[in-house]
């Protein structure tokens, strides 16, 4: 019979596997289980590039830039790895702020097909959110002007209120104002779609 050597990978101790008696055939292949703590392997030093990529997920936001340069300092093409990982931890940041903490310099980066491709991504991205903040401003001028005409002057208040609505709703609002007869009905479908 052929051995099978199980290894299992746990960011912390608190696992919970049932019961506290467990079926004997469990028991046994719980005593073949290699169990990897990430959270005590992160504390190791010097870990094998492929170990430390595993403890990313978990380390806190102050040492992710150390292991991310340590990594890619001997093995440069887990970038493709570690990038996605800290965009994934870090989302609140830039891709140019995630190449800083991994420690890759913009230049470097500009030579891959993989990170050229990475900086693609996040530039539509952007110009999607841009087109998409253009179009819901736009709709918002143009719903403004003519709830002008059909309900007479707005007020500061809910033009401010109609400029934060989703494109969606300035859609239907600008279909709506159509059939309005005055303030109360501004007032009628404001509240009903806020």
């Amino acid at each position: 019979m052929e051995h099978l050597e199980v290894v299992v990978i746990t960011p912390h101790q608190r696992i919970n596997l049932g019961p506290t008696k467990l079926p004997r055939l469990l028991q046994v292949l719980l005593q073949e289980v290699h169990w990897i703590n990430l959270e005590e392997l992160s504390q190791q030093p010097n870990l094998d590039p492929l170990l430390n990529l595993l403890t990313l997920p978990i380390r806190p936001e102050s040492e992710l830039a150390a292991s991310s340069q340590q990594i890619l300092a001997s093995r440069p093409d887990l970038d493709q790895v570690v990038l996605p990982m800290l965009m994934q931890k870090l989302p609140h940041l830039t891709n140019e702020e995630i190449m800083v903490i991994a420690g890759i310099p913009m230049e470097e980066l500009r030579h891959t097909r993989a990170a050229q491709d990475w900086l693609a991504a996040g530039r539509q991205e952007g110009q999607k959110e841009g087109r998409l903040e253009g179009r819901q401003e736009g709709e918002a001028a143009v719903t403004l002007r003519l709830l002008n005409r059909r309900c007479g002057p707005l007020t500061a208040a809910t033009t401010a209120q109609i400029q934060d609505l989703p494109l969606e709703t300035l859609e239907a609002l600008a279909d709506a104002l159509l059939d309005f007869q005055g303030p109360a009905d501004l007032a009628s479908f404001l509240a009903a779609n806020t």
